[in-house]
């Protein structure tokens, strides 16, 4: 049987579109399709012991073995890029000494293009950096990963270490062509006494063909303005990788909790891969929209966990930001104004004519509920109780005054408390904190609000705000089990800002505005 020119071209088309839908790699214009993975590291069982290369390299093996299993898994789902956490390749607790024998030596500058892979000799000390590259070109997609690294530096440098040379926490990207296309050294290190930080703040961006370009930091750099807050503003960023090692703290900071806060306040996609070692209180991945998230927590069980989702390319005109929610739209009864932040790019609706009072009103000689403080976060909040089916309340502290109304479904014997702070936090790390904070307490007594809850059943109808003297505010919204729900609107009005949701996904454990005052740290 003979073909034609045209037929064979025809049937050859159809049977790349056939390959296509088998790999996965067909995609819906304006999307793509992310991958992270949480890892549970294998770690060294004597972390400030010396060892020598070829020990480190055998053990960093064993975790880049777990690294390229996975990337071939998500290259199989249609992956266009993978994210990996910090520490997942080399481990943590080294002393400046000990960690030596684990870092690669790697170039930190633009005018240096260099395929690792490819190019295995051009430096020293590059095994890991190697196999990553050749991962990201065996499987065609774009690979982030962290790992330690070396810089040798002269005694005329005024920074330089006494033993002349830097170590640093790094970021690596890498293109589906195997090229090293951006590094990023750590800046807000989190007791890592092995590390230095860099003298100047890194921005370091990579481009990609499905998305645009992609900013990088790393786990505790979330909470500064250098570089994280920065980097997003200046270069207007919609798409960020996040290597992390976080280790949760409730009911403010746990991984999923804040990293889809950001994700929000500043309008963008963040992925976000964490460690695994519930033991540490390590664990919370996600791939994080605006509007929608695909995470991962998990205190219970063992062993790593892929995460593969498409989402949306968001660009500089892209409408999010609860506009294009669902559950928001069907609650605007086709009349609302639209409200847009000065500092942060969601944009708002709220129904027509809604006011929020500039204080609670007290209605007739109601006796009000106690005043009481306790320590959440380290921080010493003042609370009121929330008690009973529905109400308003308000509490302050210095120049912070957060206000609530509420109404239950059911009364639940749950208690919970609304939470003002406005100070300087001073435990493992120093930086300056305004919240308002609804959560759930851990018992019935006033002394147990501020603790640790990971349960609730509570159904609240809810609308929060503060008159916030920051305009860095990240709305947190916790739901029983540790999962994330969505508010239905939140933004500015009358110099306050708000966050408002009618009936949780389940019970709520935490609604919360998270002010940080850069200027004050």
């Amino acid at each position: 049987m003979m073909y034609t020119r045209v037929d064979l071209c025809w049937m050859l088309s159809i049977y790349f579109f056939c390959y296509q839908v088998v790999s996965g790699r067909v995609k819906r214009e304006g999307h793509y399709v992310a991958a992270v993975y949480e890892h549970e590291s294998i770690l060294s069982p004597n972390p400030t012991a010396l060892v020598d290369r070829r020990s480190a390299l055998e053990l960093m093996g064993r975790n880049l073995d777990v690294y390229e299993q996975q990337v071939v898994a998500a290259a199989r789902q249609g992956a266009q890029i993978i994210v990996f956490p910090e520490d997942g390749i080399h481990g943590f607790n080294f002393t400046r000494s000990s960690i030596y024998p684990y870092l690669d030596f790697v170039v930190h500058s633009h005018s240096v293009k260099w395929n690792p892979c490819r190019e295995p000799y051009l430096f020293n000390d590059t095994e890991v950096l190697q196999r990553l590259s050749c991962m990201a070109l065996k499987n065609k997609i774009f690979l982030v990963a962290n790992l330690g690294t070396k810089q040798p530096c002269e005694h005329t440098d005024p920074h330089c270490p006494s033993d002349g040379r830097y170590q640093f926490n790094t970021n690596v990207a890498f293109n589906d062509d195997g090229m090293l296309v951006a590094t990023y050294r750590k800046h807000n290190l989190y007791f890592e006494y092995a590390f230095d930080t860099p003298p100047e703040p890194d921005y370091k961006l990579f481009d990609t063909p499905f998305a645009g370009k992609f900013g990088m930091f790393t786990c505790f750099d979330i909470l500064f303005f250098e570089p994280a807050v920065n980097l997003v503003r200046q270069y207007n960023l919609k798409q960020v990788v996040y290597p992390t090692a976080w280790m949760n703290q409730l009911p403010l900071l746990s991984a999923v909790e804040f990293q889809q806060a950001f994700a929000t306040a500043f309008n963008v996609n963040i992925l976000a891969a964490n460690i695994h070692h519930p033991t540490l209180g390590m664990t919370g991945s996600g791939i994080y929209t605006p509007v929608k998230s695909f995470i991962y927590h998990n205190m219970e069980g063992y062993g790593g966990k892929l995460i593969v989702a498409e989402i949306p390319v968001i660009t500089t005109d892209y409408k999010t930001s609860l506009e294009s929610n669902e559950r928001f739209r069907e609650n605007l009864h086709h009349t609302c104004e639209t409200f847009t932040s000065t500092s942060m790019d969601d944009q708002v609706c709220f129904k027509e004519g809604q006011e929020i009072p500039d204080r609670v009103s007290e209605k007739g000689n109601e006796q009000l509920p106690p005043t009481f403080y306790a320590e959440m976060m380290y921080d010493n909040f003042t609370f009121v109780p929330v008690w009973g089916e529905k109400g308003e309340l308000q509490v302050c502290a210095n120049t912070l005054c957060c206000y609530l109304t509420y109404q239950r479904a059911v009364l639940t014997n749950e208690l919970y408390a609304l939470g003002v702070f406005d100070g300087l936090h001073t435990v493992h790390g120093t930086y300056y904190v305004q919240a308002c904070a609804l959560v759930k307490c851990g018992g019935l007594s006033f002394s147990t609000c501020g603790q640790e809850v990971t349960d609730a059943t509570a159904l609240i109808d809810f609308q929060l705000w503060g008159n916030m003297s920051t305009s860095y505010i990240f709305p947190l919204l916790l739901t029983s089990g540790i999962t994330l729900d969505y508010a239905d609107h939140m933004g500015w009005k009358n110099n306050h800002y708000f966050i408002s949701k009618n009936r949780t996904s389940s019970g709520l454990l935490t609604a919360a505005l998270y002010g940080r005052w850069y200027e004050k740290d």
